[in-house]
């Protein structure tokens, strides 16, 4: 869980997240889960802060059912697709979902 100040501390990377979700075209469900997500697995070291939210924005998109290629998310947020690829499933298995069997 993530308190208040938190949203105020990452404000920057909540943005990132909103303008690249923009670019991927993604309803508000998709975006809130992703931010929610984001600030409850906000990494201490602030290189690390890109990838997370980048992992974040995918799987906010998964449970939205509004999937989009990790290619394309991490395109939108400027980082690998592997970065995606590796952060997205401990994401979301942390917010209390499965993560899908294909």
């Amino acid at each position: 869980m993530y308190s208040a100040r938190d949203r105020v501390d990452n404000e920057q990377w909540l943005t990132r997240i909103e303008r690249a979700a923009d670019r991927l075209d993604l309803g508000s469900e998709a975006r809130s889960y992703a931010a929610d997500m984001f600030l409850s697995e906000v990494p201490d070291e602030d290189r690390s802060k890109r990838a997370v939210a980048a992992a974040s924005l995918y799987a906010g998109s998964l449970i939205a059912g509004e999937e989009r290629p990790q290619s394309r998310v991490a395109d939108a947020m400027g980082v690998s697709r592997l970065s995606v690829q590796q952060h997205w499933k401990p994401i979301l298995e942390s917010a209390g979902f499965r993560s899908p069997s294909w």
